[in-house]
């Protein structure tokens, strides 16, 4: 279907082969997903994934919650040679990793980069990085959505969101690594991006708080 100028993709369960293969021949691929509340693993479960190429369109898959078998999509997840790029990827791996039982690879986390170069703002929110790098105003109110409905069921507008979450990462991804290389930060960054997932595994432990605090 197409929504705007977006083209959305739906699946049920996971992608199917021959979008796997399409998919694979991409060097970056924007992901985001949604969860049935923020406190994933503990309450909340892994509802939707979202992938996009970068040209406008949105593939969204839900998965099966009672298996969360998603062999294809766990291809991608740990492909080292596709940068899978997304916005605030400590609650997005965790989920994916949790749920999907994968190890992912190569990403590229935009709030990490963002807090590391941005530093003439406290404004790091997606849509405030959608605003400055590509002029669009994302509408936010559907994020607190029940994603758990059958995906025949989600709106239209339900569906934009989805995709805004995911189409505009590739040009954000691009000007943020150019401000990081400008800055003399991307080492830095990356030596950030290494902590990710223990950062997670303490997150999955209870340990929320910064341990590094006094």
């Amino acid at each position: 279907m197409i929504l705007g100028m977006t083209k959305i993709y739906k699946f049920q369960d996971d992608i199917s082969s021959d979008v796997l293969k399409e998919l694979e021949t991409h060097k970056s691929l924007a992901i985001d997903t949604e969860g049935s509340g923020l406190q994933i693993p503990h309450r909340d479960k892994l509802s939707l994934v979202q992938f996009s190429t970068g040209n406008n369109d949105a593939y969204i898959i839900q998965p099966n919650r009672k298996n969360y078998k998603a062999p294809n999509i766990v291809k991608i997840l740990e492909n080292n040679n596709i940068t899978k790029i997304g916005h605030y990827l400590r609650y997005d791996v965790s989920g994916l990793e949790y749920f999907l039982k994968c190890n992912m690879q190569n990403i590229f986390d935009t709030k990490i980069a963002s807090k590391l170069c941005r530093t003439y703002t406290q404004n790091h929110g997606l849509k405030d990085l959608v605003f400055e790098f590509c002029g669009k105003k994302l509408d936010k109110k559907l994020g607190s959505s029940d994603w758990n409905k059958n995906l025949d069921e989600l709106t239209e507008a339900q569906l934009q969101y989805c995709s805004n979450d995911v189409i505009y990462l590739h040009k954000i991804k691009d000007a943020l690594h150019k401000m990081l290389i400008r800055e003399n930060r991307l080492e830095l960054y990356e030596n950030s991006l290494k902590f990710l997932k223990t950062r997670i595994k303490l997150d999955q432990s209870g340990f929320m708080e910064d341990i590094f605090q006094h």
